[in-house]
């Protein structure tokens, strides 16, 4: 379903069989994001496959494309939480919540050149609007915890916290996932902590 134009670029709400077609696109900008910092993924094809067969194997499953032309530019993924893995529903199954009701957005990626003109917002847009569909009531996603004190901290880093807390998510306190991938510069997984975020719909 295409949703619209911002700036050349459609937006298009992928399911089922478009969303597979487009998979090995999300591979690729995944790597490609996530490598700068804060997530410092150094990522494979290999990886990438293993992780993205959750949004084969969910019918609930939604990707959100961005697409300049026929390239693939941003994406934004998410899946009913008790679809997605275990080290993330299982620490808010720890406090109670009922996953059932809550979908997971796994990851917004979007090329540097493209960000800034409003697509960060379809994309959650979108995210919220198939949560609704699923009669789903929140919204959750997890962000990265590095140390202050981290030597690959950029000076000027800017986090996303104001645009969350914009749209009206505000963090678990206290509430973290744990997942493992290998960092640049690395030679093995590490495991990281990933703060939750959630809102009401």
């Amino acid at each position: 379903m295409t949703i619209g134009d911002l700036g050349g670029v459609t937006v298009r709400a992928l399911t089922v069989a478009d969303l597979e077609a487009a998979l090995d696109g999300v591979a690729a900008l995944r790597i490609a994001v996530f490598r700068d910092w804060p997530y410092l993924y150094d990522g494979s094809l290999d990886y990438e496959r293993q992780y993205l067969q959750t949004y084969r194997d969910s019918p609930g499953a939604l990707l959100v494309g961005a697409f300049h032309g026929d390239r693939l530019v941003g994406a934004s993924t998410s899946t009913p939480m008790e679809d997605h893995a275990e080290a993330f529903a299982g620490p808010l199954k720890q406090i109670g919540l009922p996953v059932e009701s809550i979908l997971y957005g796994a990851e917004s990626v979007l090329l540097p050149a493209y960000r800034g003109q409003g697509l960060g917002h379809r994309f959650f847009d979108l995210r919220e609007e198939h949560a609704r569909e699923l009669g789903r009531t929140h919204v959750a996603f997890c962000s990265v915890k590095r140390p202050e004190d981290h030597p690959m901290r950029p000076a000027h880093f800017r986090t996303n916290d104001a645009f969350w807390t914009g749209r009206g998510y505000r963090p678990l306190e206290g509430v973290f996932a744990e997942f493992g991938w290998k960092d640049v510069g690395d030679s093995t997984e590490t495991v990281k902590p990933l703060q939750f975020w959630m809102r009401a719909l």
